[in-house]
C-alpha cells in the first residue's frame, strides 16, 4: 500500500500537477491566489468572479509545499480533481488542457468537457481509441484519479499505443494530515 504523496511523485515527471473543479473545491480561487501555487485557470480571458469560483485550474504540485499537503490531506476521496505528470511545462499543459476541454458535438454547438472529474475520466479513458488517446494524452505520461471505492487510485498511461491501468490501494490519510490542518479565510 502507498502513501498518496509517494504515487503522485513516483515518477520522473518535471511536472507534477492537478486539474481541481472549481465547482467543487471550496473557494478555489482564493485558496490558490493565497498560497501563490502556480496555477491557470482553464477558461480563457476575464471571468466574472461567479465564473471564476466555478472554472477548473491546472496547478502546478511540489513536494512539501503546504498547498500540494493541504490537497493531498482535505482533497482526496472528494472527487476536487485529477492528478498526472508531464515531461511538458506547465504552458504546454495549458495549452492543451484549453484545447481538451473545448468540445463541440457534430453540429458544431460548443460545450466544455468535464474531464477533470475524476467519475468522467475513469470512464472516458478506457473507451477511447488509440487515436483519440493519443489525442487527450498529448504531452501528458500519465493520470491518477480516485476510485469509487475508498482508499483506491486507478492510474492510467500509455504503453505504446494502448492504455495501461493499475489500481492502487492507497494508504489514507495523508502523512502530514496535522501538519496542514488550518483555517482558510477568504479574503471577500
Amino acid at each position: 500500500m502507498e502513501s498518496l504523496e509517494e504515487l503522485v511523485f513516483a515518477t520522473d515527471s518535471s511536472s507534477v500537477f492537478c486539474i481541481l473543479d472549481g465547482a467543487v473545491v471550496p473557494d478555489l480561487p482564493s485558496l490558490l491566489a493565497s498560497l501563490a501555487s502556480q496555477h491557470f485557470c482553464l477558461l480563457r480571458g476575464a471571468l466574472s468572479p461567479d465564473l471564476a469560483q466555478v472554472a477548473p485550474y491546472l496547478v502546478f504540485l511540489r513536494r512539501d509545499c503546504r498547498f500540494t499537503d493541504w490537497l493531498l490531506a482535505q482533497g482526496w476521496g472528494r472527487n476536487w480533481g485529477i492528478y498526472g505528470g508531464s515531461g511538458g511545462s506547465m504552458i504546454e499543459l495549458r495549452k492543451h488542457f484549453r484545447h481538451v476541454f473545448h468540445v463541440s458535438d457534430q453540429s458544431g454547438k460548443p460545450y466544455y468537457f468535464r474531464f477533470y472529474d475524476p467519475c468522467v475520466l475513469r470512464h472516458y479513458l478506457p473507451r477511447c481509441t488509440d487515436k483519440e488517446l493519443a489525442q487527450f494524452f498529448g504531452p501528458v505520461q500519465w493520470f491518477l484519479v480516485e476510485e469509487r471505492t475508498p482508499g483506491t487510485a486507478r492510474k492510467f498511461f500509455r504503453t505504446g499505443n494502448a492504455l495501461r491501468e493499475d489500481r492502487i490501494a492507497v494508504a489514507q490519510p495523508h502523512q502530514r494530515v496535522g501538519e496542514v490542518s488550518w483555517r482558510f479565510e477568504s479574503s471577500r
